[in-house]
Parts: C-alpha cells; structure tokens; sequence
C-alpha cells in the first residue's frame, strides 16, 4: 500500500473508530463531521436527517447555509437529480457529474443561489436509513461539496464503506418505542416503507437487502402483527405508532 492509501486507510478507521463508542447521535454529529470530511475530501459538509425539523440539520463549517439559502432550495429540490436519488432513489454514494453535465448542473434555479456561493462546483451524495422519528422511517442525507477536481473513484468507494457503517450505527442509537409484539428493528424499517407505498423491489434497494429477505421480514412481521396482507400490516404499522418493538 502506498502512502496515501495508508493515509486514506487511518482516516476511514478514525470514523469506524468513533462509530464503535457513540451512544447518541446529537453527540456522534458533531463529531463525526470532520472526520467524514477527511475521509472523503472536500471544502464543506452538510448532514440532514429526513424528516426531521429544519434545526437538527448540521453542516461543516458550521453555518453554510442561511434561511434563504435553504428555503430556495426547499422550492427547487424536486427538480434537482442529486436530491431525487437521496430522497426516492437507492441513496448509494453518487457524484452529481455521474447524473448531469456541467451545464444542466449550472442551469439549475438552486446553483446560482445556493450552490455557487458554497463553492460547490462539485458533488458526492449519499443517502441511509437513520432509525425512526415519531413512528416514520428516517434517513440522512449526507452530502460533501468541493470547488476544485471532482470526487474519484476511490472517494465513492470510501463512502460507500462508511454508509453501511452509519446506518447500522444509526438505526442502534435510535430510541426504542415499546409495544405488545416485539417487532425487530429491521422488520419495522421494512414495515414502515412498505407503509408508505413503496413496493419490495424498492424497500430492498432502500435497505441494500435481497428482495427475497425483504419477504422473510414481512412474513414474520404478519405473524407478530396477526395479519394477512401488506394493506392490513400497514394499517396495523400506522396505527400501531411505528414501530412495535426493538428486537435484534
């Protein structure tokens, strides 16, 4: 290994290492930024939890983004590829070049705005489930910026190693929410997306598992919850509050 793959090595282990010993996440974040962003290089980081209040989003260097920055991006998102593939895609690390040209980047209504003034010439996103808020199926969205070279191949594959990571991290710091049948914690991330709308095929892109597992969760699920069928599972999710219990 050359140096700099043993320098890039140390820094992925720095964050695994404090993934190991967090015991919340309000204490992990601030924390964790600046490893994260040493780990995949860049000028700036913004990490935001969905859905979740507009507060709890936490950005390196603190500040980034003003209420007019975010409100112009909150009116733009939905045309913004980067933002669909966090929100309703697969979430894997991706670069925003890997989408769009430099040119379909630049026309966007949120650049001039938003992104300009960042000095975010350049993207990598990634997405991963983040345990619940009241009863809803939660994710982060993480995303660091840089004004200089693009992201590389090996910074996906860096983010893509620490994702799995923070999302099981995540998921185990959530609280738990007791209830009379002890679904597991994956049982009712599945529960929950299928809650709302999504079908196996996406519930398994979502939580990077096999569709066929994602069968085997909903069939032990029905069981717990003395149901039939995805309509009354869901029903019985919902009413239930989420999720019903914190198994293994």
């Amino acid at each position: 290994m050359n140096a700099a793959g043993e320098v890039g090595l140390r820094r992925v282990l720095a964050v695994v290492d404090l993934l190991i010993d967090a015991v919340d996440e309000d204490s992990l974040v601030p924390a964790l930024l600046p490893l994260l962003l040493r780990a995949v290089p860049g000028d700036s980081i913004v990490w935001t939890p969905r859905p979740d209040p507009a507060e709890r989003m936490r950005t390196l260097p603190e500040g980034l983004l003003d209420r007019a920055a975010l409100e112009t991006f909150a009116r733009h998102a939905a045309a913004d590829a980067l933002v669909t593939h966090t929100t309703i895609g697969t979430g894997a690390p991706m670069r925003r070049s890997a989408l769009q040209t430099s040119g379909e980047y630049h026309a966007l209504a949120t650049y001039a705005e938003v992104y300009r003034p960042l000095g975010a010439e350049h993207q990598l996103a990634m997405a991963f489930p983040g345990g619940f808020a009241d009863g809803t199926p939660r994710s982060v969205c993480l995303v660091v910026n840089r004004s200089g070279s693009d992201f590389t191949d090996g910074d996906v594959a860096v983010a893509a190693l620490l994702r799995t990571r923070l999302g099981r991290v995540l998921n185990r710091l959530a609280p738990p929410m007791p209830g009379p049948d002890l679904v597991t914690g994956r049982e009712s991330a599945v529960l929950g997306l299928l809650a709302h709308g999504l079908t196996n095929q996406q519930i398994a892109h979502r939580l990077e598992i096999s569709p066929r597992t994602v069968d085997k969760h909903l069939e032990h699920a029905y069981a717990k919850l003395h149901v039939g069928g995805r309509v009354q599972a869901a029903n019985a999710w919902r009413t239930g509050g989420g999720p019903m219990g914190t198994g293994p």
